[in-house]
């Protein structure tokens, strides 16, 4: 069983008392009274950063304007990649058999956060290390079971400059030998499912492996034990190392290896 923190508590009491008028009244979760929300998602745009070999977004007009019945109507399609701006990597994204976006329990999706600060500054080819992890916990403790590791290596600073944070303006295949940004060492994630039991893992980069890996062992580690993996998260440096509460939700896509994703943290006062 996923451990349940005191905030998770007050969230699912604060939903409870909408129906239940003898429920103590939380809604100061809600209202900016007991802390603040943060959104963690990049704008979803054609301005938005994507892999280079996926399609990127596009917003198609249906209508936009006055009708002839006198009232405004607007109306749009759109198309998109699942892996590209801020986006859920579903575990079956890289492990054959495990499970797809619509998968993936809330459990997974909601609960603690530990940011893990190790910045790359201009190292593009930065791996975040057992070491990294090893000194948050020296500070906080073992990371709890059920929580979301968010990896802040500063490279947020860089989007949505596809030069500076990808590391190539190319798009294609042409672009992938020339990748780099920072992501999590392999030898870090193997460490993470052998020893910890965490709900996700996320990090401000454009995927979990760093730029110049070819093998993506990473994602292939960490996917195979049904740990989803978030990608391009923004304004991670407004979150303390331990106390805040993210919420992702993702698009629910049935047999989706990933999707959109809007994730927001609370941070109580």
């Amino acid at each position: 069983m996923k451990r349940a923190t005191g905030l998770h508590i007050l969230v699912v009491l604060a939903l409870a008392s909408a129906c239940s008028p003898t429920t103590p009244d939380h809604s100061a979760v809600f209202d900016g009274t007991a802390g603040r929300w943060i959104d963690l998602t990049y704008d979803v745009s054609a301005d938005a950063v994507f892999w280079p070999t996926a399609d990127p977004f596009v917003l198609d007009t249906v209508a936009y304007g006055m009708t002839e019945g006198g009232y405004f109507y607007a109306a749009f399609n759109f198309a998109s990649s699942e892996h590209g701006g801020t986006h859920v990597d579903a575990p079956i994204h890289f492990a054959e058999g495990r499970i797809s976006t619509a998968q993936i329990p809330l459990s997974a999706l909601i609960g603690p956060a530990a940011v893990i600060r190790d910045p790359a500054g201009d190292n593009p080819d930065h791996q975040v290390g057992v070491e990294a992890i090893a000194a948050w916990e020296a500070r906080h403790g073992p990371i709890p079971a059920g929580t979301t590791v968010l990896l802040d290596t500063g490279w947020g600073d860089r989007w949505p400059d596809p030069v500076r944070y990808l590391g190539t303006g190319l798009r294609g295949e042409e672009a992938i030998p020339e990748l780099h940004f920072p992501g999590l060492d392999p030898e870090a994630a193997q460490w993470l499912v052998e020893n910890r039991d965490i709900a996700a893992l996320g990090l401000d980069t454009p995927s979990l492996d760093y730029g110049q890996s070819s093998a993506f062992e990473t994602h292939r580690i960490l996917y195979w034990e049904n740990i989803p993996g978030y990608e391009n998260v923004a304004s991670l440096p407004e979150l303390p190392e331990w106390g805040a509460f993210v919420v992702a939700l993702p698009m629910k896509i049935v047999g989706g290896s990933g999707g959109p994703l809007r994730i927001v943290a609370f941070v109580p006062d």
